[in-house]
């Protein structure tokens, strides 16, 4: 399937949420918008640290009437373990056998150095606030090279940003993200 492409309908396929169980792709969109936020797996320390501060700021997502699904190669199980302080404000996508990954084509990097790119100092930036907030690394699963990728999409399933990451660090971060909602 070729990448998600803005004004484009937003595939739909099956999916399995970590709260709400087996649903389809197209059940997700109930908010005026919704962040499909697509990781790596909840053992990526930076990957953890960002749901973690999604999780503590949500309530000025949902100011904006959006709403987060992340989408994790995580195994449910894994998931249901490592997240039992309690349940998140919203909802992930497991996909450990990183199918929907191929579906939306979020490629892999070439390597682990063009996963990093030029964004070392970013990263490492990152990784301390991960670690001061209590974070490291767990459990490696799926593709350690896998790159990330967001879509915003609306309530009638049309793309409205696709942003497909050639980094690790490429993505908006939750303050840049609020701003284009």
């Amino acid at each position: 399937m070729p990448r998600v492409k803005e004004g484009e309908q937003f595939p739909v396929f099956p999916v399995d949420l970590l709260y709400a169980g087996k649903k389809s792709s197209a059940e997700l969109f109930t908010a005026s918008r919704t962040v499909v936020w697509c990781l790596r797996y909840i053992g990526c320390t930076v990957c953890r640290y960002d749901i973690h501060v999604a999780a503590k700021r949500y309530a000025e997502v949902e100011a904006k009437g959006a709403q987060i699904v992340f989408m994790l190669q995580s195994d449910k199980g894994l998931l249901k373990e490592e997240l039992k302080d309690g349940p998140l404000p919203f909802d992930i996508i497991c996909d450990p056998g990183m199918e929907i990954y191929q579906k939306l084509d979020i490629r892999p990097a070439e390597s682990m150095e063009a996963l990093l790119g030029d964004q070392l100092a970013a990263l490492q930036k990152k990784g301390a606030a991960a670690a001061e907030a209590g974070f490291s690394h767990g459990k490696y699963e799926g593709n350690e090279q896998q790159l990330p990728a967001m879509f915003i999409v609306d309530q009638n399933g049309i793309v409205e940003k696709a942003i497909y990451a050639e980094t690790i660090m490429g993505l908006p971060t939750l303050d840049e993200l609020l701003e284009i909602l």
